[in-house]
């Protein structure tokens, strides 16, 4: 196939990245982990350049970070002159306007009518645990229930609410206390010749169960959920099981948290994946693509509960750096001129037209599945059988970045090929990656 943006003139890797794959052997831990064994050079929107020249279509976005598309010039500006004023006198010091405008953007796009109050934080796994904070100050109780499959982070806290043993848990323990995982759907997987309706009601009846049979519903301070489970397998719940849990929670005077680190910023179509549920959550988790690749995060919250917590029990050192923050008014900006809301879903209905072909064309593939631009492929060994395929999905990854496509896998068994491309991706770089991701699910196919 002729090829205007993916170029791939040498090994991979090539020389220049073979010696500092050497270097990086000598003194970097291997329990960091890389996908494609090159180093970047340069990137810009979609295109990732190496340091060998090589060329790639980005369907990874640094794992979500980068909707707006790398090295955008309404961010690298923002950057460049925050940089001149003043680079970190910290806010828990001395204060700044950009934290307080970010804040107020923030509190006015979120859903819900009532009044709110955001704080930040650097990670997306802080974000959470500054949640959880929270809510156990406001409520009073401590238990915290998460979601089977859930990915919420590294931290103990985080790495406790987190399902997949390897590699996030194995050998890390002992694990925080009061941490609680409850069923989840996953309609793919739902019992035979049950609907997913019927599936979704069953579900949140185990869910009920779960309150009797786990942790009482007296002593829990929130709910954490997904509104599509990330590292989990962009496993989309049915909206009445959100809305069941949401009904539940209020019931028992629960707080409500969306983890929106991976889905938020028009990644789904929407500011917030919530909005596709008609669900106002408590509190929102923010991160990844809120600062194009510069690290900060943040809780938005409901005023009342946010305000409970006293002087000093919120924050950190560089939570709210003044260039996170310059850099996060900037996406918001570019999101709202460059209508990415819209663009997510045309991204979406694009990848979703062009998987579907390919999922009847190929017995490997048991299930496409999307909301806006967040969609996945499922690999199976066939789609009678239904057993997780991985190694198919690390053949496919290996072929494609040879290729000069970036993508990623998810999900427990590390069988579902998913796809985070940023969101400034044009309509020929889009086309262009799709046509290579064929080339190399077909060479692992035959």
């Amino acid at each position: 196939m002729k090829k205007n943006f993916a170029r791939v003139n040498t090994p991979l890797p090539g020389p220049k990245a073979s010696l500092l794959l050497e270097r990086r052997k000598n003194i970097v831990p291997k329990g960091i982990s890389n996908g494609i064994p090159t180093f970047i050079s340069s990137a810009k929107g979609a295109i990732l350049t190496d340091v060998d020249g090589n060329t790639f279509i980005d369907f990874a976005g640094a794992i979500g970070c980068i909707n707006v598309g790398h090295c955008h010039p309404k961010v690298t500006n923002a950057l460049h002159e925050q940089i001149q004023q003043y680079v970190h006198p910290g806010f828990n010091v001395m204060m700044y306007e950009p934290y307080i405008l970010l804040a107020e953007k923030l509190a006015e796009i979120a859903p819900g009518p009532y009044e709110k109050q955001v704080m930040f934080a650097n990670s997306g796994a802080e974000a959470v645990e500054n949640a959880v904070k929270i809510a156990r100050k406001y409520t009073g109780r401590q238990g915290i229930v998460v979601f089977q499959r859930g990915f919420h982070g590294r931290t103990l806290l985080a790495m406790t609410m987190t399902s997949k043993v390897h590699p996030y848990k194995f050998g890390f323990g002992p694990f925080a206390p009061e941490i609680y995982k409850a069923p989840y759907p996953y309609p793919y997987r739902r019992p035979q010749g049950m609907s997913v309706e019927e599936y979704s009601q069953h579900v949140i009846q185990e869910f009920k169960t779960f309150l009797l049979g786990d942790v009482a519903p007296e002593t829990i301070a929130a709910v954490v959920m997904e509104p599509v489970q990330g590292e989990g397998g962009f496993i989309i719940p049915p909206s009445s099981f959100v809305q069941g849990i949401s009904e539940i929670c209020k019931k028992h005077n629960i707080l409500f948290i969306a983890d929106e680190i991976q889905t938020g910023f028009s990644r789904t179509g929407k500011y917030f994946a919530m909005e596709h549920f008609g669900i106002i959550p408590d509190l929102i988790t923010v991160s990844k693509s809120l600062g194009a690749g510069m690290p900060i995060s943040g809780v938005i919250g409901r005023k009342e509960i946010m305000e409970r917590s006293n002087p000093g029990e919120l924050g950190g050192t560089f939570a709210g750096n003044p260039l996170g923050c310059r850099a996060a008014l900037a996406v918001l900006d570019i999101i709202e001129k460059e209508n990415l809301n819209q663009r997510g879903m045309e991204i979406g209905k694009i990848l979703m037209e062009r998987l579907q072909r390919l999922m009847n064309q190929y017995d490997i593939i048991g299930e496409v599945r999307g909301l806006g631009a967040m969609c996945a492929i499922e690999f199976v060994t066939s789609k009678k059988e239904k057993e997780p395929n991985p190694a198919i999905v690390k053949s496919i990854i290996g072929e494609a970045y040879g290729r000069g496509l970036v993508t990623l896998n998810a999900g427990l068994h590390g069988n579902i090929l998913r796809f985070l491309m940023p969101l400034a991706i044009t309509d020929q770089q889009l086309t262009e990656g799709l046509d290579i991701l064929e080339e190399a699910i077909e060479a692992v196919a035959t």
